[in-house]
C-alpha cells in the first residue's frame, strides 16, 4: 500500500502543431499528499526525546525567573535583551556576531561530521510536524484511515473528526504563538492581557502570526517546507563528502528485491533480502524511497530504519538493511571503528577548531565583560567659551549605561592637563539596568597652555563595584 494520495490534479492545455492536430501537455502536476504511517522503534523513540526536551526548554524558559525578572527577556521597546545573569544593550551588537558565526560553524561541523540529524531531530519545522501528526493521528487514525477519510464523502463523522483536528491544531499554534511573544514581551503581564481580554493591537497581530505560520508550515505545507522552502536543503552538498553520515540501503544485500513468504529461501530464488514491502516509503515524512541513494529531500529521521528493522526481525533476517552509515563505509566495507577514525578527517578539524576557538573567545568576552559602558560626546555647538574668572570651558556629554541590576554611584574625574576641573557634580548616581546622559562642564585656566586641541581622559569609576573606565577626549583652546 503506498503512502501517496491515489490522484494528481494536473493543468491542461492544448497545443496546436502545424497540422491542426491538438495536442495536450501538463504543464504541472500538485503535489500528493502524503501520509506518513505510524512506526516505532529506536529512532522514532529517540525522536519524541528531543521533541520533549526541546518543547519542554522552549514553553518553560520564559515563565523562569532570575533576580526577580523574566530570566529570557529580549525587549526590543526598552532596548535591553535579559539572559539569566547578562543583560545586553544595542552596543553589545557584537555578541550577536558572535553568535551567529557560531551557529554557522557549529551547522557546517555537525553537517559536515552527521549529515542532516538537525532536520530529522531537532528542526522547528520536523518537531512541529510531528506533534501535528500525533494530533492528526489521534483523532482521525492511521494513514490508511485518514487516506479513506479524506476519500469519503462529507457526513457527519468526517465533519467532526476534521473540526477537532484543526481546533487542536489552532489551539496548540495559539499557545505557540503566545510563548513565541513571551519571550519578547514579559509572559506574565501578557498572559494578564489576554485574560482581562486587553491585548494591545501589535501584541495580537504577533500572536496570530506567528500562530498561523505554526499552522500553516506545520499542518499543511509539512514537508514541502523541507524540499522547496529551506535553503539548508539545497545547500547541504556543499558540506557532505563520502565520509558524513548519512541513510543508506545496502543494495548488494537487498537487491534483487522482491516479495515473499517467511518460509520462502530468499537464496534459491535468487532474491536480496528486501522483500519489497514499501514501509520504508510509507513512513518517510517527505515521501521519498531511500533505496534509490541519497536524495536532497531526506532528513536523516530514522524512520525508514526503524520500519525495515522491523520488517527484517519478523522475516529473522538480520537487522539494518537500511541503516546509517557513510559512502565510503559502504563502498569499503569499514568497520564502526574506522568510520570514526574517518570523521577526523581535516574539514572537521578545521570546523572544530574555529568553533572551539569563537566560543572560548565569548566566554571570556563575556566573564571580562565590564559592568558599566562610558561614551563621550563633545557638545559640537560651542567648540569653547572663555568664562568671567578667567577660564576656557568646554562641554561635554557623558552616556553612562549600568549594565548590572543594582543602582550604582559613579565618580567622574578629568585628567592629561594640568588645571582641569569639573563644575559639575562629579557623582552620578544610575539606576539598574539603564542609561543616564551626564553633562560635564570641564574648565581650564586661560593660557595654561597653547591654543589648539589636546588630549584629554575621563575617568569614570564605579564606586560599588570597584571597577573604572578611562576614555579619551580632547579639549579645545582657543587662540
Amino acid at each position: 500500500m503506498t503512502n501517496l494520495a491515489a490522484k494528481r490534479n494536473k493543468k491542461i492545455i492544448p497545443i496546436v502543431n502545424a497540422t491542426d492536430e491538438a495536442q495536450y501537455v501538463a504543464l504541472y502536476a500538485s503535489q500528493d499528499k502524503i501520509y506518513p504511517r505510524a512506526v516505532s522503534g529506536y529512532f522514532k523513540n529517540w525522536r519524541w526525546v528531543m521533541i520533549w526536551l526541546t518543547q519542554i526548554v522552549f514553553y518553560a524558559i520564559p515563565w523562569l525567573t532570575w533576580n526577580d525578572r523574566q530570566s529570557v527577556l529580549f525587549d526590543i521597546s526598552a532596548h535591553q535583551f535579559y539572559i539569566f545573569g547578562i543583560v545586553l544593550f544595542p552596543q553589545d551588537l557584537i555578541y550577536l556576531a558572535f553568535i551567529l558565526i557560531i551557529s554557522a560553524l557549529a551547522l557546517f561541523l555537525f553537517t559536515a561530521v552527521a549529515g542532516r540529524l538537525w532536520c530529522g531531530f531537532s528542526c522547528p519545522q520536523s518537531v512541529y510536524t510531528e506533534i501535528f501528526l500525533w494530533i492528526e493521528r489521534q483523532v482521525e487514525g492511521d494513514s490508511l484511515a485518514r487516506m479513506r477519510l479524506d476519500d469519503a464523502r462529507m457526513h457527519a463523522k468526517k465533519a467532526w473528526k476534521k473540526l477537532a483536528k484543526h481546533s487542536l491544531w489552532i489551539g496548540f499554534s495559539m499557545w505557540t504563538g503566545f510563548t513565541f511573544l513571551g519571550y519578547f514581551s514579559p509572559i506574565r503581564d501578557l498572559a494578564t492581557h489576554i485574560t482581562a481580554f486587553n491585548l494591545s493591537h501589535w501584541e495580537t497581530f504577533w500572536i496570530c502570526f506567528y500562530g498561523f505560520a505554526t499552522y500553516g508550515n506545520a499542518g499543511f505545507l509539512r514537508e514541502q517546507v523541507c524540499k522547496y522552502m529551506c535553503p539548508y536543503a539545497r545547500f547541504q552538498s556543499a558540506m557532505f563528502d563520502d565520509d558524513t553520515l548519512i541513510v543508506t540501503y545496502d543494495a548488494k544485500r537487498g537487491e534483487p528485491r522482491g516479495g515473499r513468504s517467511k518460509l520462502v529461501d530468499a537464496t534459491t530464488k535468487g532474491l536480496g533480502d528486501c522483500i519489497d514491502c514499501q514501509l520504508c516509503v510509507q513512513v518517510c515524512p517527505v515521501g521519498i524511497d531511500i533505496r534509490d541513494g541519497l536524495q536532497y529531500e531526506c532528513i536523516s529521521c530514522g524512520l525508514c530504519v526503524d520500519a525495515c528493522n522491523s520488517i527484517m526481525d519478523k522475516m529473522e533476517y538480520p537487522r539494518n538493511l537500511i541503516h546509517f552509515s557513510t559512502k565510503n563505509g559502504e563502498v569499503q566495507q569499514l568497520s564502526k571503528a574506522q568510520r570514526l577514525r574517518k570523521m577526523f578527517r581535516p574539514r572537521v578539524l578545521i570546523y572544530s577548531g574555529l568553533l572551539v576557538l569563537i566560543s572560548a573567545g565569548l566566554v571570556m568576552s563575556l566573564v571580562y565583560r565590564s559592568p558599566f559602558k562610558v561614551d563621550v560626546i563633545r557638545d559640537r555647538g560651542v567648540m569653547a567659551r572663555l568664562l568671567s574668572d578667567g577660564h576656557v570651558e568646554n562641554v561635554y556629554r557623558l552616556q553612562i549605561t549600568n549594565a548590572t541590576e543594582s543602582v550604582q554611584t559613579y565618580q567622574i574625574k578629568v585628567t592629561g592637563l594640568d588645571g582641569l576641573s569639573i563644575l559639575n557634580d562629579s557623582a552620578v548616581k544610575v539606576y539598574a539596568t539603564s542609561e543616564q546622559s551626564v553633562p560635564i562642564s570641564v574648565r581650564l585656566p586661560d593660557g595654561n597652555v597653547k591654543p589648539g586641541v589636546h588630549a584629554i581622559q575621563f575617568e569614570v569609576e564605579a564606586l560599588g563595584l570597584k571597577k573604572r573606565l578611562v576614555e579619551q577626549s580632547i579639549f579645545y583652546m582657543p587662540n
